[in-house]
């Protein structure tokens, strides 16, 4: 595995852009965006770099395969004929993933199994003995995209998904994905220039990931493992060294990043996420109900949240919205506020003309993050200025 090779990150519809930049950022070759997806080239150190460093990706894939398949002999045949053992070892557990579009085969979970069996097949023959499989904490992933006859067989460097970034234990009724929110954040032009708020801010994913932005932390620092360190060609003092480079591109941070939440426990489980997270310095985390609240801070201040959605949590939803329109209407002069909502009708009650609407799921949901600019005074003052 020396030199460059291929490799495909995953992510989240309309992050694609994002990914595109922050690997372009990180130093990626030949950067191409796919569908949820952005293709590139790299070494193993860039491999690593990019678990570490990616914001917005998923998990990073590294293809090790391609060939054409018309039937489950061939399917067989193909993946036996990887050099496995010279992969991982046969103490290790794996697990095999298959994504897949094609009218060859109907059934995702009989070409995962067809590709175990050829896999341990070829342990057998090799070493005599075939490593075992543990869907749940496998140390080897395997990734299997089927599009129609093209076969794609990848390592999954990253192992479970990267959205789990280790810092957060304790979550509320419906916490935000780590990914959706820093690339919700990225779309809406965080970059650590001017006072932070979530109004809403539950288990604080938004507060921790706007503090990491604002400081150039890698983004998967608090990780304990990735699925590459399973690898027989993992070099563990090139990771520590990568790991140490990271880090040393940290950068100060000189505002405030608040975090309201009216539910006593949500602040609770907010401040030991931020605690897990080392960025206790960073970040204040209060028990307000924002309806009550008027903005804490004299300069700019950016304000990016998810509200409730009435999906899992019983509320009034067009009083809640039209208090949000209110609440930024008398008290947030100065203020670009964002949020994100899967509920489009309560986006009436607002009272308010976004000027940006950007399409995203949170989940199965299509969503909208909206953008709404409360100018200092009137808009007609701010353009005579």
């Amino acid at each position: 595995m020396n030199g460059n090779f291929n490799m495909l990150a995953k992510t989240l519809y309309g992050f694609e852009p994002l990914l595109a930049k922050e690997l372009r950022n990180l130093g990626a070759g030949n950067v191409k965006q796919g569908v949820r997806n952005v293709a590139f080239e790299g070494d193993l150190g860039f491999l690593y770099k990019a678990n570490l460093n990616l914001r917005t990706a998923l998990r990073v894939l590294r293809p090790i395969a391609r060939f054409k398949v018309f039937n489950e002999k061939q399917l067989y045949r193909q993946v036996h004929q990887i050099d496995w053992p010279s992969l991982f070892d046969v103490d290790k557990t794996f697990a095999i993933d298959t994504t897949m579009n094609s009218e060859v085969f109907k059934n995702s979970m009989f070409v995962s199994l067809k590709a175990k069996d050829a896999l341990v097949d070829r342990f057998r023959e090799e070493v005599r003995k075939r490593p075992n499989v543990d869907s749940q904490h496998a140390d080897v992933r395997i990734n299997i995209h089927l599009q129609e006859n093209d076969c794609t067989v990848s390592l999954d460097s990253s192992g479970t998904s990267l959205h789990q970034r280790g810092y957060r234990i304790a979550t509320n009724i419906a916490p935000i994905n780590e990914v959706l929110a820093a690339g919700l954040l990225l779309l809406s032009g965080w970059d650590g220039r001017t006072d932070f708020m979530d109004p809403m801010c539950g288990s604080g994913t938004f507060l921790i990931e706007a503090a990491m932005i604002a400081c150039n932390i890698p983004a998967n620092i608090n990780r304990q493992e990735y699925s590459f360190q399973h690898w027989l060609d993992y070099d563990d003092s090139l990771f520590n060294k990568i790991g140490d480079a990271s880090l040393g591109k940290t950068r100060e941070f000189h505002h405030k990043i608040l975090g309201y939440d009216k539910a006593p426990s949500a602040v609770r489980k907010a401040q030991e996420n931020i605690a897990n997270a080392n960025l206790t310095e960073y970040i204040t985390v209060e028990r307000k109900d924002f309806f009550t609240t008027e903005k804490p801070v004299a300069g700019k201040l950016q304000m990016v949240f998810n509200p409730p959605y009435g999906e899992r949590l019983n509320i009034e939803m067009e009083k809640f919205y039209q208090k949000i329109g209110d609440t930024l209407k008398q008290g947030y002069s100065g203020t670009d506020a964002w949020l994100i909502t899967s509920n489009l009708e309560a986006l009436k009650y607002v009272g308010l003309r976004p000027s940006r609407k950007i399409k995203v799921f949170n989940g199965p949901l299509e969503s909208r993050l909206v953008r709404y600019e409360m100018y200092e005074g009137s808009k007609k003052i701010k353009k005579q200025k």
